[in-house]
Order: structure tokens, then C-alpha cells, then sequence
């Protein structure tokens, strides 16, 4: 035994244990299928599991000449980007617009240079020889645009160029049904929305009647006749608009002026209350105790009669449009992967219920393009949701009524459920089941402004055993859902440990017969999805989330009550047919191929959890358990099966080409955290 410095130095002799040493750590291979599954780990046939791991760079060779998985290599490890600040990102942006590889829309649509109507102060290139010159060769396959009504509205930038059968000049988007989406953001909405000038008028009366919405509260003494006066003419030039925005109306802008004009002497005049515009008049409101005003246009001249149009009718809630989400098919709303694309993939292989990604309301409410994204629907979509996040009552009202106005949904979905800490930390998703008032509120605000379904996903508590989501339930649908999932686990939890799905039941069982019950949380088999109708008939239907990203065929294994093995060419083209959903959407050009890249990586990083149905001991497999290295049935089943990123991008070459030089690629998500603070 090796003696340490201090050991030398005192003279001591080593110790010797008197215990023998413990046994050496079984290996995979060694464990049965019981010991295996123990351990979460996915019980693989002993004849594919790797015994050893061979590290020898990217030529990897088995002992039978077959290809080790890259997850034993050294090159697995991703090499993360160097940060970098906001301004020199946008520096680069811009100094990437003006170079040659970034050829003007226009003038690639055309392929004229001059058919840009910016000319020179355009912020892209117009030279098309340069552009040429150093555009990456075209790539294998179909414009995915060709067989359209129009040609490819990418034109010269177009990676499948070659393949172009017409060179007439495109004319925007694609017009067949084939590839057709909606729910895109307006130029003119969004100019309202940057310069806060849109209103909501539906969702100012409803926070105004619920007592949501006014001037804050002073805790001052109530004013004398004198000072109330005052107060009244001072708060005149700032009445507050149906936005909450705090804007000057004409009147007060015009008493503003005068006061302004006539007090242009040294001594100041006292300010007289400028005329209303439009025979109207102000009056001011006090509240019974007298502590806060609020200053109210009032017509002089009523009309006589008043006549309701249907637009002003508001319909009553058992009027309003009803989904039925019993034995559906439902694709939950996923972060990041859960993206357009995606979702086409899981409605051709039977999802009946789609849900787009979450976006937050303040993002909406200010117009970025990025959070509209989220809200784009394909045609194939037939019975679509949109999942919202906020954290007061009038931020999720006034984003339901833009997207009941702008958009085509059926209904929309809040979260309330996410454990992110940086949305949980601005007090939404999850951390509204810590305050039943405040998700109280966001429910009646939101279900009262818009006449389409009002539905919330939550997880059964925010810490462990506290405010749990039962003892809210029946009041749920009195506040205005229409439908609740519940995700098996709290908020402490995150992805860890076993859904409570015995508390699911619990919860359906205490929620009215008008509130439908969703249950979430690691259905992973068709025997699962039948395992939890069966325990709890009242459950309406059960979301399938994490599963659908592993195995996407998933929905037509429920749908047709077996277990599929499916083969390593079926799975691929599963991602060909992505791939070609993806470039329809993000676009055929360079930028669309890389952003399809990425998409496809970051779900390439959830789909090799998968083991082949064939390969397994025990079955089915469950979501929760950790697959060890282990050979496939052929070539490309092993590859399908590395947990190495530079194995990920092998594939997206097999799909998309060569990757541009000097890329690298880190999964987004690391969601299997689990908090271990303690309660409170």
C-alpha cells in the first residue's frame, strides 16, 4: 500500500484494512434482466451489449468487425461555443447580411440584380457571379417546393437548385394546400403591438368587472372638496386608456397645450379644466371609502336608442364551443421539439390532438416574431391548440383576445406546469400553484374575454405535498376550463422519480363531470396508455409528451394496440420525411438547411434513448430507463443508437450534407434535474 507524506514524515506504518475489499462492480453484461431493471437500465440481449468499451478516435471496429457506438469514443463530448456579448453578436450579423453568401431575397427570386427596389442602400448582396461562386454544392434530392402550385420562392438560393423544372419568377409562398400554414403574425398588428397602441377591449371590461384592472390603491386619507378638485385636474392629462397604457387622450392634450400657452409668464396661473372634445364631458368616480378616483368619459348627448350587434352578444358559457378530448390521441406542447415540423410527423403517424409550442404572453404582447412563430398552424393540423404562459390575469387576457383575433385555434391551453427556474422565477408556470388566487384570476380573466376553450396543464403540487392541484380542482371549472392535464410529478421533481399516477386518479375523481382530466406522465407503450384507461375509466385521455420525442411511432402503436419493431430504414424515414416538413418551413436556402440541421439534432438527442423491440429482454421499455451500449441489428441501428453528438451529426449528413466547416452542436435541454432544496 502506498504510504502518504504525513505517513514518512511520523514514521507510522501503513494501515492495513481488516475488512476484505468489496467485490468488484458487476458489468452490464454479467446482471441479469431483473438486476438490470433494478438499476433503470434497459435490459439489452447479451449477445448485443458491448462488454467492453473501445476507445480508438472515429474508426471504431467491434470484435465481430462491427462498428463500436461513437458514445464510447473521446470525440463524443461536444465542444461548447465561446460567448459572446449583444452588440458583437449583432455586428456579426450585420457584417454576415452584406457579404456575398447572403443574396438579396428579391434578386434571388428573379435573378436579376436590379430587381431589388432598395438598390444600393439594400442591406444583402446583389452579386449574383460572387454568389455563385461560394454557394455549397446542391444537395441530394427533390426541391421540396417542386410539384407546387408556383415555382421554389427561394429561387437561386435554393440548395436543390438543379432540380428546379420551371425558371419562372416566384411569387412569395407556396399556394397549394399541400403546404399551407396559417396563424402568421400581420406587418400592421405587429406596428400596433411594438408601439403599444393595440387594444382590448374585451379583456379591459372583463379585468374591469372581476376587479383586476384600475388605479392602484392609495393609502393616503380621503381628499377634501378642495383638494379633490386639484387632484382631479392634474390627473386629466394622464387618464388612463382601455390598454392600462397610461397614454394622454386628445382632451387632456389639448387642456395641456392651453395651459401651456397661456401660462407662458413668469407667475404661474391656477389650471383650469380644459373642454372635452366631442360633446363629452369627465366625471370623476370615487370608491366608497374615498381613498382612489378614476375619471370617466361621460356623453353628453346619450342616443336615444342603442342597437346590439352580434358582435357586442357575449355568449353565455354553455354556449360556447366544447372540445372532446375523450380517447384522443394528444401530442403535448414540447419545448423546442415540439415544433411545426414535428407535429406533422406525429399526425401522419396518428396523433389526433396537437399543441404548439409555449410562448410566453409578454413576448406575444410586444410583437416579436419569434414568439409568433410558435403559434403557426399547418392545414393537416385539424384540431389545433396553442399553449400560453403568464403570470397576471391581464397579460393572459389580452394575449387570448389577440390570438382569438389574429389567429385560428381551437382552443388555447396555460401552463402551469413548467419547472423552468426562469419562468418560474417571473411567478408563472408552476409557481401560480403556489398562489390558488392568483391562478384563480388568470382563469376567469382568461376564459370570460374569449368565446374558445380555456384549458391549463399543471403538475400536482410545487413543492412536494404542498398546495397540491386536487384541492383546487372542483373549483376549476366554476373559474372557466374547460379541460385540466395534470403531469405526475410536482415542480420539485422535474423529470425524476415515478409519476404519482394514483394521485392523477384522485384528482379525477374529485373534478365535476364538466371538467375533463387529463393525465401526463411517461406513456412510453401501448399497454401503458391502456394500463391507465383501464385503472381509471372517468380519465378523458392521457397526453403523451417525452414519449412521442423518443418514438414518434408511438400514436400508431396505441392506435393499433401492439408493439412495433420497427427497422432502422423505417425510423429514417421517419427523419427524411422531417427533414422535408422542415426545409417546407424553415426554407430550402442555406439558412433553412442549417436551421432544419439543428432542429433535427436537438431531436436526434432524445431519439436514441430508443432500444429496438426486438433487441429487449423485458418488455416493453420504459421511459425512465437508461439504455447501455449496445450493438444494433445493422450498421445504421447502431449508429440510431450512439449518445454521441458527432454520431447525430453523421446522420443529419445522410439527410442534409456536409455540415459548413467549424460546426459544433450541444444539446439544448438537460430537464432530468431534480431540486434537492427542501421544502420551502
Amino acid at each position: 500500500m502506498e504510504e502518504t507524506a504525513t505517513e514518512l514524515i511520523v514514521g507510522e506504518p501503513p494501515k492495513i484494512p481488516t475488512e476484505p475489499p468489496p467485490l468488484a462492480r458487476k458489468s452490464v453484461i454479467e446482471m441479469s434482466a431483473d438486476e438490470l431493471v433494478a438499476k433503470s437500465i434497459v435490459p439489452v440481449k447479451k449477445e448485443y451489449i458491448c462488454p467492453v468499451p473501445i476507445r480508438l478516435g472515429s474508426d471504431n471496429n467491434g470484435p465481430s468487425g462491427d462498428a463500436v457506438p461513437a458514445s464510447t469514443t473521446a470525440s463524443a463530448r461536444p465542444v461548447s461555443k465561446e460567448k459572446k456579448s449583444k452588440r458583437q453578436l449583432k455586428r456579426e450579423r450585420n457584417q454576415e447580411k452584406q457579404s456575398t453568401r447572403n443574396l438579396c431575397p428579391m434578386v434571388a427570386k428573379t435573378g436579376k440584380a436590379d430587381s431589388c427596389p432598395y438598390n444600393d442602400k439594400c442591406r444583402f448582396s446583389h452579386d449574383i457571379e460572387a454568389f455563385k461562386d461560394q454557394k455549397p454544392a446542391d444537395l441530394e434530392g427533390n426541391c421540396p417546393f417542386e410539384g407546387d402550385e408556383g415555382p421554389c420562392p427561394y429561387g437561386l438560393g435554393c440548395r436543390f437548385l438543379g432540380t428546379h423544372t420551371t425558371t419562372d419568377v416566384a411569387s412569395g409562398i407556396p399556394k397549394g394546400n399541400k403546404y399551407s400554414e396559417i396563424n402568421g403574425l400581420k406587418k400592421d398588428v405587429q406596428r400596433l403591438l411594438w408601439k403599444n397602441k393595440m387594444k382590448f377591449p374585451k379583456a379591459d371590461a372583463e379585468l374591469k368587472v372581476l376587479g383586476l384592472m384600475g388605479p392602484a390603491k392609495s393609502k393616503k386619507t380621503p381628499l377634501t372638496n378642495n383638494e379633490e378638485e386639484n387632484q382631479t385636474v392634474s390627473n386629466d392629462s394622464h387618464v388612463t386608456n382601455e390598454n392600462g397604457c397610461g397614454e394622454m387622450n386628445e382632451c387632456s392634450l389639448e387642456a395641456s397645450e392651453k395651459a401651456e400657452g397661456n401660462n407662458s409668464g413668469d407667475d404661474p396661473r391656477p389650471q383650469k379644466r380644459g373642454k372635452p372634445l366631442n360633446d363629452q364631458t369627465s366625471e370623476v368616480i370615487g370608491e366608497t371609502n374615498g381613498s382612489s378616483y378614476e375619471v370617466k368619459d361621460v356623453d353628453i348627448n346619450p342616443p336615444t336608442t342603442e342597437i346590439e350587434t352580434d358582435k357586442t352578444l357575449k355568449l353565455h358559457p354553455r354556449e360556447k364551443k366544447l372540445i372532446d378530448f375523450r380517447d384522443k390521441l394528444y401530442l403535448a406542447p414540447l419545448t423546442t421539439v415540439g415544433n411545426l415540423p414535428f407535429r406533422r410527423v406525429c399526425k401522419a403517424l396518428g396523433a389526433d390532438i396537437t399543441c404548439g409550442e409555449m410562448a410566453m404572453c409578454t413576448n406575444l404582447l410586444q410583437g416579436q416574431a419569434a414568439e409568433w412563430a410558435l403559434l403557426r398552424r399547418h392545414v393537416s393540423e385539424d384540431l389545433f391548440g396553442v399553449q400560453i404562459c403568464g403570470a397576471y390575469p391581464d397579460t393572459v387576457a389580452r394575449a387570448c383576445e389577440l390570438i382569438e383575433q389574429e389567429c385560428t385555434v381551437d382552443f388555447i391551453d396555460i401552463n402551469m406546469g413548467c419547472p423552468i427556474d426562469l419562468v418560474v422565477n417571473k411567478g408563472a408556470g408552476s409557481a401560480l400553484l403556489s398562489k390558488p388566487m392568483r391562478m384563480k384570476n388568470v382563469i376567469q380573466a382568461a376564459s370570460s374575454t374569449v368565446d374558445i376553450p380555456i384549458t391549463i396543464k399543471a403538475r400536482t403540487s410545487y413543492y412536494e405535498g404542498r398546495s397540491r392541484i386536487d384541492s383546487v380542482i372542483a373549483n376549476v371549472a366554476e373559474w372557466g376550463a374547460r379541460a385540466v392535464t395534470i403531469h405526475g410529478r410536482s415542480r420539485q421533481q422535474r423529470y425524476t422519480k415515478q409519476p404519482d399516477w394514483e394521485y392523477v386518479y384522485q384528482c379525477t375523481e374529485k373534478a365535476p363531470q364538466s371538467l375533463q382530466v387529463l393525465g401526463n406522465g411517461d406513456i412510453f407503450s401501448f399497454s401503458d396508455w391502456k394500463t391507465h384507461k383501464s385503472d381509471c375509466p372517468q380519465l378523458s385521455s392521457c397526453m403523451i409528451a417525452r414519449g412521442a420525442l423518443v418514438k414518434p411511432w408511438l400514436f400508431t402503436e396505441i392506435k393499433e394496440q401492439r408493439d412495433w419493431d420497427i427497422s432502422s430504414g423505417e425510423r429514417l424515414d421517419i427523419f427524411k420525411d422531417y427533414v422535408r416538413f422542415g426545409l417546407q418551413h424553415w426554407g430550402s436556402d442555406t439558412k433553412g438547411v442549417e436551421t432544419t440541421r439543428h432542429f433535427l439534432l436537438e431531436w436526434l438527442s432524445y431519439t436514441y434513448r430508443y432500444v429496438p423491440f426486438g433487441l429487449l429482454e423485458v418488455i416493453p421499455q420504459k421511459l425512465n430507463w437508461r439504455p447501455p451500449a449496445y450493438f444494433g441489428r445493422d450498421d445504421l441501428e447502431t449508429l440510431m443508437a450512439s449518445e454521441s453528438a458527432a454520431d447525430w451529426i453523421k446522420i443529419s449528413e445522410m439527410l442534409l450534407g456536409k455540415v459548413p466547416d467549424g460546426f459544433v452542436f450541444s444539446p439544448k435541454h438537460k430537464s432530468n434535474a431534480f431540486d434537492k432544496a427542501e421544502n420551502g
